[in-house]
Protein backbone atom coordinates (compact mmCIF):
# COMPACT_ATOMS: atom_id res chain seq x y z
CA UNK A 1 0.00 0.00 0.00
CA UNK A 2 1.27 3.40 -1.02
CA UNK A 3 2.06 6.21 1.55
CA UNK A 4 0.34 10.27 0.92
CA UNK A 5 2.86 12.39 2.18
CA UNK A 6 2.60 16.28 1.46
CA UNK A 7 5.02 19.12 1.97
CA UNK A 8 4.62 22.98 2.06
CA UNK A 9 7.72 24.44 -0.17
CA UNK A 10 9.65 27.13 0.84
CA UNK A 11 10.76 30.32 -1.63
CA UNK A 12 8.99 28.93 -4.80
CA UNK A 13 5.96 29.73 -6.26
CA UNK A 14 4.14 26.36 -5.70
CA UNK A 15 2.05 25.88 -2.38
CA UNK A 16 1.77 22.34 -1.64
CA UNK A 17 3.50 18.86 -2.90
CA UNK A 18 1.72 16.25 -2.75
CA UNK A 19 3.39 12.46 -3.72
CA UNK A 20 2.48 8.99 -3.11
CA UNK A 21 5.14 6.22 -2.44
CA UNK A 22 5.18 2.78 -2.06
CA UNK A 23 8.54 0.46 -1.07
CA UNK A 24 10.70 3.55 -1.62
CA UNK A 25 9.26 4.13 -5.19
CA UNK A 26 7.24 7.55 -6.47
CA UNK A 27 4.07 6.65 -7.35
CA UNK A 28 2.26 9.46 -8.26
CA UNK A 29 3.49 13.62 -8.00
CA UNK A 30 0.94 16.71 -8.27
CA UNK A 31 1.45 20.33 -7.42
CA UNK A 32 -0.82 22.97 -6.52
CA UNK A 33 0.54 26.01 -7.85
CA UNK A 34 3.76 26.65 -9.55
CA UNK A 35 4.17 26.46 -13.36
CA UNK A 36 1.34 24.31 -14.39
CA UNK A 37 2.64 22.42 -17.28
CA UNK A 38 6.47 21.78 -15.86
CA UNK A 39 5.36 20.71 -13.04
CA UNK A 40 2.65 17.89 -14.63
CA UNK A 41 5.78 16.57 -16.98
CA UNK A 42 8.17 16.74 -13.84
CA UNK A 43 5.45 14.36 -12.17
CA UNK A 44 5.74 12.21 -15.28
CA UNK A 45 8.97 12.09 -15.15
CA UNK A 46 9.17 11.30 -11.46
CA UNK A 47 6.55 8.15 -11.44
CA UNK A 48 8.13 5.13 -11.10
CA UNK A 49 11.95 6.68 -9.81
CA UNK A 50 13.01 5.50 -6.49
CA UNK A 51 13.07 8.64 -4.15
CA UNK A 52 16.88 8.54 -3.16
CA UNK A 53 17.36 8.93 -7.27
CA UNK A 54 15.13 12.08 -7.28
CA UNK A 55 16.91 13.62 -4.84
CA UNK A 56 20.46 13.00 -6.80
CA UNK A 57 19.26 14.82 -9.37
CA UNK A 58 17.07 17.30 -8.75
CA UNK A 59 19.11 18.81 -5.02
CA UNK A 60 20.75 21.88 -5.70
CA UNK A 61 18.68 22.89 -8.93
CA UNK A 62 18.40 27.00 -8.57
CA UNK A 63 16.11 28.87 -10.41
CA UNK A 64 16.72 32.54 -12.02
CA UNK A 65 18.59 34.49 -8.44
CA UNK A 66 16.77 32.50 -6.17
CA UNK A 67 19.04 29.99 -4.15
CA UNK A 68 16.05 26.80 -4.61
CA UNK A 69 13.51 25.65 -7.41
CA UNK A 70 10.72 23.63 -7.32
CA UNK A 71 13.03 20.94 -8.79
CA UNK A 72 14.94 21.51 -5.31
CA UNK A 73 12.09 21.94 -3.37
CA UNK A 74 11.04 18.04 -4.27
CA UNK A 75 14.34 17.08 -3.12
CA UNK A 76 13.92 18.72 0.00
CA UNK A 77 10.75 17.42 0.90
CA UNK A 78 11.72 13.94 -0.15
CA UNK A 79 14.66 13.97 1.91
CA UNK A 80 12.06 15.48 4.92
CA UNK A 81 10.02 11.94 3.58
CA UNK A 82 12.79 9.58 4.55
CA UNK A 83 13.65 11.48 7.67
CA UNK A 84 10.51 10.85 8.84
CA UNK A 85 10.19 7.29 7.79
CA UNK A 86 13.62 6.28 9.66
Amino acid sequence: MSEHFTYKPEGVCSRLMEFDIQDGTIESFKVVGGCNGNLKGIGSLLKGMKVEDVIGRLEGTTCGPRPTSCPDQISRALKSYLASNQ
